[in-house]
């Protein structure tokens, strides 16, 4: 999702119907931090700049927090670009 700023938030699409480019995502804390690293929600959602991933954060720790073995689920996929 774009706001008035330009400026890009990525969230969780847990039915996979949100409109905009997806990116799948492992809902594992080493996997995130991974794809942090390595700038993978850049080139998967095709944006300059890096989007605000806090809800995509949360999401995955609240999951580790109740699971050993969360399922695997899209993450970020509500990303219009403009």
């Amino acid at each position: 999702m774009v706001d008035g700023n330009g400026k890009c938030t990525a969230t969780v699409d847990r039915t996979g119907n949100l409109p905009g480019r997806g990116a799948w995502l492992h809902p594992d804390q080493q996997c995130l931090h991974a794809a942090i690293r390595r700038r993978a929600f850049v080139r998967a959602l095709r944006i300059t700049g890096s989007p605000d991933l806090s809800a995509v954060i949360e999401h995955v720790e609240n999951l580790s927090a109740g699971s050993a073995h969360p399922a695997r689920e899209q993450v970020a996929k509500n990303m219009s670009t403009p």
